[in-house]
Order: structure tokens, then sequence, then C-alpha cells
């Protein structure tokens, strides 16, 4: 996916990084990369990463949400790739930001990537202002399927699932999720 939506030069958001597969791949292709992850230690390898291999990458260790303020990531007996917002358990305290309030600090993206293991509805719904940005979006999508389908809609979106070779349109949101701004 990286291959076929980034260009050098690009600003690519990669929202719940992870170990960063994505923001590498982007920043090795010239794209100019913010990584947002809320695991600490997560964020704090992604940054080593980063400067050993001499990538464009920009690390926020944060939680993306539809507020700001101080929120607890729940840290999965699955393992890091489960961490969320929601849960039970063990947790880390972490600051969350909305993908609005980032506009104030980073350039609006181009290739928006988000992979936050069920939140993803209160993410964008604190994306008004970069969504009329027009980014393409490629979004894990794990529930509210429909909410989604319609705030993206709303924001002249239209849908495809990201993997499949021969893409045409969805009627809502799929699990690997590709949205498009519509041609004006």
């Amino acid at each position: 996916m990286v291959r076929e939506l980034v260009r050098p030069k690009m600003s690519v958001w990669d929202i719940g990084a992870n170990v960063g597969l994505f923001s590498f791949a982007a920043g090795s292709l010239g794209a100019q990369v913010v990584a947002v992850e809320a695991d600490t230690w997560l964020a704090n390898l992604i940054h080593r990463s980063a400067l050993l291999n001499k990538l464009p990458v920009t690390v926020l260790p944060a939680a993306v949400s539809d507020r700001q303020g101080v929120s607890r990531l729940y840290l999965s007996e699955k393992g890091k790739a489960s961490n969320s917002l929601h849960g039970n358990g063990v947790a880390q305290t972490v600051i969350a930001v909305t993908l609005d309030s980032l506009l104030d600090h980073f350039p609006a993206p181009q290739v928006l990537k988000i992979d936050v293991e069920g939140i993803e509805y209160a993410v964008l719904s604190g994306a008004g202002r970069v969504l009329q940005a027009r980014p393409l979006i490629l979004c894990e999508v794990t529930s509210n399927y429909e909410a989604i389908g319609q705030l993206l809609r709303q924001a002249d979106y239209e849908f495809y699932a990201a993997r499949e070779a021969n893409r045409q349109p969805l009627f809502r949101p799929s699990q690997d999720t590709l949205a498009v701004p519509r041609q004006s």
C-alpha cells in the first residue's frame, strides 16, 4: 500500500504506528512522516529506529481521539498491536490529541493511515479540518462501520477494500478501507 499511495515529499501521518513499519516504508520513499504512537515503549523504539536509519520520521508519543486531554492506554495481553484506549486492566497514562490539533504543528497529511484498535470513529470525529485537506485514508475499521461511513460520506469520500486488486466502491467501510476523496 505504501508504494501505491506515497510519493517523495508527501506529508504522511501514521496514526497508531505500532513498531513503525508503515512510517519507515513511507520515509524510505522520501515522504515526511509523522508517526503517532501512544505506547511509550513503542514510540521510543520508532524514534531510535528512525534516527539510526536517518529516516524523515517525527515521532509523537500520544494517543489520538476525539478530544484532547489525559487518557489511559490499556495494554493488551494479546500483544502491543492490540493496545487500545478502550479496555481494562493494566494501563499507561497518556496524552490524547485530536488529528485537527496536529495541524497546528505539522503540515496537513496527503496520506493518513489509521490503525487504532477500535477507536477509529473517535479519531475521525476529531478530524474535521484534516478531512477538508482531502488526504487519502488507509484505515483499519473494526467497529462503528455505519457511523464511520456516514462521517466520511459527509466529507465526500468513497470507500474501497484496500487489499483488493480490482477495487470497486463499497457501500460502507470494511476492515481494510481505502477512503478516497471524490473528484470535484
